[in-house]
C-alpha cells in the first residue's frame, strides 16, 4: 500500500464556538486554546472578576459537525474553572487559601521545588499553574466531545488550579514520599554558568566523557569535575545541582568563545541564555502543536466498539507509547486517566529508569508518577524481527506517541509514513524538542536548553535577578500536557475527516505557551518582566506565607509594621486575613502535603505505596 499523503492542516473545533463567563484569569487562557484548535468566540455573560469559578461552554449548529448523533445538539460540552476544589470553612475564611496564582504556587509545592536552586522557596514570575490548568480544561472539552463523538453522553468537566498545581509536582511528590532518600543531595545550587564577559549560559550533555572533556578543556580542577558530575545528572530529578564552586569560578575565568570551544571539541552542548526581548523578536506566533491529516485510506466506522462513559471517555481506544523520561510518558498516562488503554514499549529487560531511586516497594517513585497502570512490551527497535513486532502492534492501535531523538523514527523504519501505511486510522504523535524547523540554530532539545534558548530563564525571575531557567522541570512536564492536548485534538479530527492525522508537538510550543505574555509584553514595547520583588514568599517564625499577588504590597507592609516574621505562620495567616488579605502558607516539604487539610483526601498511595495525585479533571 502506497504511504499516505498529507492533507492541508485542519482543525478539529472548525465550525464550534464558544462562551466563556467568569474570571478572565482563568477562562482566557482557556479560550486562547479553544481558538487555535478552531473554535470562534461567541457572545455571552461579561466576564466578571468577583466570581469564584469560570465557565466555559462549547457548541454549533451541530448539522455537519460530526459531534454527536443529535444534528439540533447546541452545547456539546462544558467546562468550569475553579481555584480550589476544597469548599471554603469556618475555619478559613477563604477555604483552602488559594485564590490566585501565586498562593496556588505556594500550597503545591511548586515554590518549594522551583526554590530548591536558591536553598529557600520562592514563586515563578510565570504563571505557571494556571498555564497548565488552561492545558487540562482543553483536554477536558476535547475529552468531552470526542465521547460524543463516539457515542457517548456529552460530559461537563471540572478543572481547579490546585488539582493542576499538584499534577506538575507529581514526580516530587513521589519521591518526597518513597521508602528512601534520594540519590543526590538536595542542597542550593546549580546553573547557569557564567563567562568572563558576563554570557550567562547552560550546559547539557548527558555523556560523562562529554561533561570531563569539557571541564579538562577549560582545566577545571579534577576533583571538581569528579564532583559534579552527579549532581549534573540528577538535577532533572532533584530540581537543584550543588555543583563545587571551583566550577563556577572556571567558568568566570574564560571568555565565551574559549567556552564554546570546548564544548565543541568534548561533544558538550552550551546555549546563552535569551532574553524575552530576543525571542519576541522571532516569535511565529505558530501554534504549540501541528495537525495534519491523512488524505488517503479507508474512512472510520460510524462508532467505536466501546462506547465511551463520562468518567471514561477514552475507554476503548489503545494508545502504543514508547516514551522516555517526561515529556512523552506524562503525555500517555494522562490519556490513560481519561480512559485509554496504553501500552507501553521497553527495552529488552525493562525501562532502566523503572530503578531509579527513590523507591517505593522496590520501583522508583519518580518512574510510577508516570507509568503506573501502562501495560508494557519489551522490543528491541533496533531489531528488525521486533521493529516489525511493533508495526503489528501499531497496526492495530488508535495512537502511536513517542518522543525519540529527532530523525531515529525514520531511520528505523518507524516514522509516520511507516505506521500509517499500514493502519491510516492511526494518530501519530510526536513529542519533541524543537518542533520542525522553528528554530534555525537549536541546540540539544532538552528541558533546560529550550528554556534558555526560548527566554524562559528571565521570564521566570521578576526584574533585577539574574536570568536563571528553573530546574523544575517546567517544559517537560507542560510539553507533556501539550502532547496530551494534541492527540484528543487528533482523536477528535480523526472522527471528524474519517481519517488519520500526525501530531507534532514540542518543548518550543511549551516554552511559547508560558511566556506569551511577556511575549506580548514585549511586543508591545512594555517591560517584559514581572516587577522586582514579584511573588516573594514572607518569613514567619515557622516557614513561610504567600500572600496573593493582589495583595503583595499590602502583605509586605504589615509583615513589616506587625513584626510578621516572629509570629507561626498559623498566627501570621490570621493576622493578615483579619486585615481583608489573601495569604496561605507555602509548603516547604511535600511529604507534608499528604496530612495537608488543603488537601484533605486527595492525595492516595498507588499499590507500591507510591504517592499518587488526583485526577486532574472531574467529569459529569
Amino acid at each position: 500500500m502506497a504511504s499516505p499523503v498529507v492533507i492541508r492542516t485542519a482543525r478539529p473545533l472548525d465550525g464550534l464556538h464558544f462562551t466563556a463567563s467568569g474570571p478572565a484569569a482563568l477562562t482566557g487562557p482557556v479560550a486562547e486554546h479553544l481558538k487555535l484548535l478552531g473554535a470562534a468566540a461567541g457572545t455571552g455573560p461579561a466576564a466578571r472578576g468577583d466570581d469564584r469559578a469560570g465557565r466555559i461552554t462549547l457548541g454549533g449548529s451541530g448539522s455537519g459537525s460530526g459531534l454527536g448523533p443529535d444534528p439540533q445538539a447546541t452545547a456539546h460540552a462544558t467546562a468550569t474553572i475553579a481555584w480550589s476544589a476544597a469548599p471554603d470553612t469556618a475555619n478559613t475564611p477563604s477555604g483552602t487559601g488559594v485564590t490566585d496564582e501565586a498562593t496556588a504556587q505556594a500550597a503545591t509545592g511548586i515554590m518549594a521545588v522551583h526554590g530548591r536552586r536558591d536553598g529557600a522557596p520562592r514563586g515563578l514570575a510565570v504563571d505557571y499553574a494556571l498555564t497548565a490548568t488552561s492545558v487540562l480544561t482543553t483536554q477536558g472539552l476535547l475529552a468531552g466531545l470526542l465521547a460524543r463523538a463516539r457515542g457517548g453522553s456529552p460530559a461537563g468537566v471540572d478543572t481547579c488550579v490546585d488539582r493542576a498545581g499538584l499534577l506538575v509536582v507529581s514526580q516530587y511528590l513521589a519521591a518526597a514520599g518513597a521508602d528512601e532518600g534520594e540519590a543526590a543531595e538536595l542542597a542550593a545550587g546549580g546553573p547557569p554558568f557564567t563567562a568572563a564577559d558576563g554570557t550567562l549560559f547552560e550546559l547539557e550533555t548527558l555523556d560523562p566523557g562529554a561533561w570531563a572533556g569539557f571541564w579538562r578543556a577549560l582545566e577545571a580542577p579534577a576533583d571538581a569535575i569528579r564532583a559534579g558530575w552527579r549532581p549534573f545528572q540528577f538535577r532533572y530529578a532533584t530540581a537543584c545541582a550543588p555543583f563545587p564552586d571551583a566550577l563556577h569560578a572556571t567558568t568566570r575565568a574564560h571568555g565565551w568563545q574559549r567556552i564554546r570551544d570546548a564544548a565543541a571539541a568534548s561533544g558538550a552542548e552550551v546555549c546563552r541564555l535569551r532574553s524575552l526581548a530576543e525571542r519576541a523578536a522571532e516569535h511565529d506566533g505558530a501554534a504549540p502543536w501541528t495537525l495534519a491529516p491523512y488524505a488517503c485510506g479507508p474512512r472510520l466506522p460510524d462508532a467505536a466498539p466501546t462506547a465511551p462513559t463520562p468518567a471514561a471517555p477514552l475507554a476503548g481506544l489503545t494508545v502504543l507509547e514508547a516514551g522516555r523520561r517526561i515529556q512523552a510518558p506524562l503525555a500517555a498516562h494522562l490519556l490513560g486517566l481519561l480512559g485509554a488503554e496504553i501500552v507501553r514499549i521497553e527495552p529488552p529487560g525493562g525501562d532502566p529508569l523503572r530503578g531509579m531511586p527513590p523507591a517505593c516497594s522496590g520501583v522508583s517513585a519518580r518512574w510510577l508518577a508516570l507509568n503506573r497502570g501502562k501495560r508494557a512490551v519489551e522490543i528491541d527497535i533496533k531489531s528488525p524481527g521486533d521493529r516489525l513486532r511493533l508495526r503489528e502492534l501499531a497496526a492495530g492501535a488508535d495512537v502511536f506517541l513517542h518522543n525519540w531523538a529527532p530523525g531515529k523514527a525514520a531511520e528505523l523504519g518507524l516514522d509516520h509514513d511507516d505506521l500509517a501505511a499500514a493502519n491510516p486510522a492511526l494518530v501519530y504523535a510526536y513529542t519533541g524538542g524543537w518542533g520542525t524547523g522553528r528554530i534555525a540554530d537549536a541546540p540539544m532539545g532538552t528541558d533546560f536548553m529550550v528554556q534558555a534558548r526560548t527566554g524562559v530563564g528571565e521570564a521566570a525571575r521578576p526584574e533585577g535577578e539574574v536570568p536563571a531557567p528553573s530546574l523544575m522541570t517546567l517544559l517537560d512536564v507542560l510539553g507533556g500536557l501539550l502532547g496530551t492536548e494534541a492527540v484528543l485534538a487528533g482523536l477528535l479530527l480523526r472522527e471528524r475527516t474519517g481519517r488519520g492525522v500526525r501530531v507534532d508537538s514540542s518543548l518550543l510550543g511549551a516554552a511559547d505557551v508560558l511566556t506569551l505574555p511577556a511575549l506580548r509584553r514585549s511586543g508591545r514595547g512594555e517591560n517584559p518582566r514581572r516587577s522586582a520583588g514579584f511573588r516573594t514568599p514572607l518569613a514567619t517564625a515557622d516557614g513561610w506565607i504567600a500572600p496573593a499577588d493582589a495583595d503583595a504590597g499590602a502583605c509586605a507592609a504589615a509583615a513589616a509594621a506587625l513584626g510578621l516574621a516572629g509570629l507561626s505562620t498559623e498566627d501570621a495567616l490570621r493576622t493578615l486575613r483579619g486585615r481583608g488579605l489573601a495569604a496561605t502558607a507555602v509548603t516547604t516539604d511535600l511529604a507534608d502535603l499528604h496530612h495537608d487539610p488543603r488537601f484533605a483526601g486527595s492525595i492516595s498511595r498507588d499499590a507500591h505505596g507510591a504517592p499518587a495525585v488526583p485526577d486532574p479533571w472531574s467529569f459529569r
